[in-house]
């Protein structure tokens, strides 16, 4: 049984053409509508959320609110909010004194449901003299920063990990090996061990990487250059690296089940890409919106959902062919998402201050 905490009150109210090859054709995929559920408001400010898939979901609230807050996806209730504020000493980081408030951008459960990480876009304390910028590169002399990870049995920080600068995105390889951060600024992505619970490697991407999707079998990590036009493979096995020119401007990115087929939001365009890693082409592109951002794939790999930012509208898609089943006004500004497979439900994150649940 989870320990319930609750730190922060939040106002809740309720409220056939082109066929990929893949095996996932012989599933129907989730035709149905979607529908508003749910509304959260109160002390967000949610840069992205983030389904573990064993009943919860993350709001990532950035230096607006300086917190994560977790909700059960099950009842549809608030859990607790914890607060980004650490101790960088007693956490094992020589150096420091006092207490450091970060800023969380992205999150990742571990497999097993026990932590969660997070990346903070930058650090607020004595010694932190840089804050990053989304316009930067290695020589702008921002201050790095730091992935916090929440132990889910107290939802207490119980590890810092120092990486780059501007972190973005995290993602934990299915077999719990292995930690991977993209850095915004640095140009690349840090690789934690979780035995050894520090950074044993470092790689070069290029200008912006962000998106991250690892395989099924945590072998291959895929990384999108945001300020480019590929996405970077990694063999987990040896770290080397190889590139597939999926397209300018690539956020964020999502594997079918199969490992077959590579999806990735191009932001400038407003497009989904779908492309084929066995012959490494792609196989159909279709335009969601402005500004085409988070992505989600739904447990089965039938169905996709986009928020596309400066539309104010998420869109559902039928993963075999890409179709729009779906466009559905959101809010403002939406610019995350995730699918909570047991319940069926896409999350939005509303920057503007709100948290939207779809029911398929």
């Amino acid at each position: 049984m989870r320990k319930i905490k609750v730190t922060v009150a939040l106002c809740i109210a309720a409220l056939t053409p082109l066929v990929f090859a893949s095996p996932l054709q012989a599933s129907e995929p989730a035709e149905s509508k979607m529908q508003l559920v749910k509304t959260f408001t109160g002390s967000l400010s949610p840069k992205s959320v983030a389904a573990s898939q064993s009943g919860l979901v993350s709001a990532h609230n950035m230096m607006y609110q300086h917190s994560v807050t977790i909700f059960d996806s099950r009842s549809l209730e608030l859990i607790t909010t914890v607060k980004d504020s650490v101790s960088l000493s007693s956490l094992g980081i020589p150096g420091f004194s006092g207490t450091y408030r970060g800023a969380p951008v992205e999150g990742a459960f571990s497999p097993d449901s026990q932590y969660l990480y997070f990346t903070n876009y930058a650090m607020y304390g004595k010694g932190f003299t840089k804050e990053g910028h989304d316009v930067c590169s290695p020589s702008s002399g921002f201050d790095t920063s730091f992935v916090s990870r929440i132990n889910l049995e107290n939802y207490e920080i119980d590890a810092v990990y120092p990486v780059g600068s501007v972190p973005k995105v995290v993602s934990v390889t299915p077999d719990n090996k292995y930690v991977l951060v993209s850095n915004w600024c640095s140009y690349t992505v840090s690789v934690i061990s979780v035995e050894k619970q520090k950074v044993i490697k470092t790689m070069k991407i290029g200008r912006y990487p962000r998106g991250i999707a690892i395989s099924s079998d945590s072998r291959y990590a895929y990384v999108a250059e945001m300020g480019g036009n590929s996405i970077h493979r990694i063999d987990l096995t040896d770290f080397t690296k190889s590139s597939i020119p999926i397209g300018s401007n690539p956020r964020a990115i999502q594997l079918s089940p199969d490992d077959k087929t590579l999806y990735a939001t191009l932001n400038i365009s407003g497009k989904v890409i779908a492309w084929n890693l066995e012959r490494n082409k792609v196989i159909k592109s279709v335009k969601t919106g402005l500004s085409a951002r988070s992505l989600a794939l739904n447990g089965d790999g039938t169905a996709l959902f986009v928020v596309n930012f400066r539309s104010g509208t998420m869109t559902k898609l039928r993963a075999a062919d890409l179709s729009i089943i779906q466009n559905v006004k959101v809010c403002k500004e939406p610019i995350g998402v995730t699918y909570d497979n047991e319940t069926e439900q896409a999350w939005v994150a509303c920057y503007e201050g709100s948290i939207k649940v779809f029911q398929n």
